[in-house]
């Protein structure tokens, strides 16, 4: 008989938490959305690429998200006490990069308007989501955060960013005629989400956070 594989366990085909390496690459099966976590502090605007973004209650309104214990933006944004939720936009993949790497003036080039205490709303985002710090819980290697929504403003003519398995992805259209009975547009391609290699995005945001 065959031995199992050694990180399967006997008889369920499951695969068992093995490494880090193992985990990103089956948890980025889930695909998910990609904001920037901004805020004002008294020396300029700052942010950091994130995907563990989630709504988390209606009333109270709240969201969540977590950001690693390493991370060297997340204090300065922790002590203004108030965030603003970027929802990125399809057309957002360099800022979600630019927004995910260590060093550097990552607001260099970037457009944006004040919103709630301060807060950046970068353009071009498909929602912005304002919001006061609420709650923080240990999470293991991260710190899981809880905003409460004070502001809301969203476009609904623009597509979100989508990440799955380390690459950028286009919505997929559904088959069959519109509902409104115009054309139906066509599937964007995807791209690869950097030259540096598969989830570095999972990566980066918990590293340079």
């Amino acid at each position: 008989m065959a031995e199992p594989h050694p990180h399967t366990t006997p008889g369920t085909g499951a695969v068992a938490p093995a490494d880090a390496r193992t985990h990103r690459e089956t948890l980025g099966h889930f695909a998910s959305g990609v904001v920037v976590v901004t805020a004002h502090t008294s020396s300029g605007p700052v942010g950091f690429t994130c995907q563990s973004f989630a709504s988390l209650s209606l009333d109270p309104p709240l969201v969540s998200f977590a950001v690693a214990r390493t991370s060297r933006t997340w204090p300065l944004i922790r002590d203004t006490s108030a965030f603003c939720v970027n929802v990125l936009a399809r057309e957002q993949e360099a800022l979600s990069t630019a927004f995910a790497r260590s060093g550097g003036d990552r607001f260099r080039q970037v457009s944006w308007t004040p919103g709630h205490r301060g807060t950046p709303s970068l353009d071009g985002a498909c929602a912005w989501i304002g919001c006061d710090l609420a709650h923080e819980y240990e999470g293991g290697d991260h710190t899981i955060v809880v905003g409460r929504v004070v502001s809301l403003r969203a476009d609904p003519a623009r597509d979100p960013l989508v990440f799955h398995r380390g690459r950028y992805r286009a919505l997929a259209r559904p088959e069959g005629p519109p509902e409104d009975g115009g054309p139906r547009p066509r599937p964007r391609p995807t791209s690869a989400c950097s030259p540096e290699g598969p989830n570095h995005l999972v990566r980066r945001q918990h590293e340079a956070g």
